[in-house]
């Protein structure tokens, strides 16, 4: 049976990265230091999380291919097997039907 209450992984991934970004951009605003220097540090942190957006996206796309390239080998599979059974119903019924009719 599937979730049905709780959170899927990627919803906690994804919230804990939004957090940890909610959590430093309030750090580096609220800090003391100089504006110039503040400006600095949130343009690198924004490059940052950029980048790092940029990876955990790619590393999402090639899980995501590689499902859906799995899925299509089992669906493959399972057409032909279907397809086999499908043709081997036909020839038993054409077999049957072929028979001559027995009186009872």
């Amino acid at each position: 049976m599937s979730r049905e209450e709780g959170c899927s992984g990627h919803t906690v991934v994804i919230s804990f990265f939004l957090g940890t970004i909610a959590g430093a951009a309030a750090v580096l605003l609220l800090a003391p230091q100089a504006r110039k220097e503040s400006a600095e540090r949130i343009r690198d942190f924004g490059q940052d999380m950029k980048e790092r957006a940029s990876d955990y996206l790619e590393q999402a796309k090639d899980t995501v291919s590689s499902t859906v390239g799995s899925g299509r080998d089992f669906l493959d599979e399972k057409r032909s097997l279907i397809q086999s059974a499908v043709q081997a119903g036909k020839e038993a019924y054409q077999r049957e039907k072929s028979k001559p009719a027995h009186e009872g």
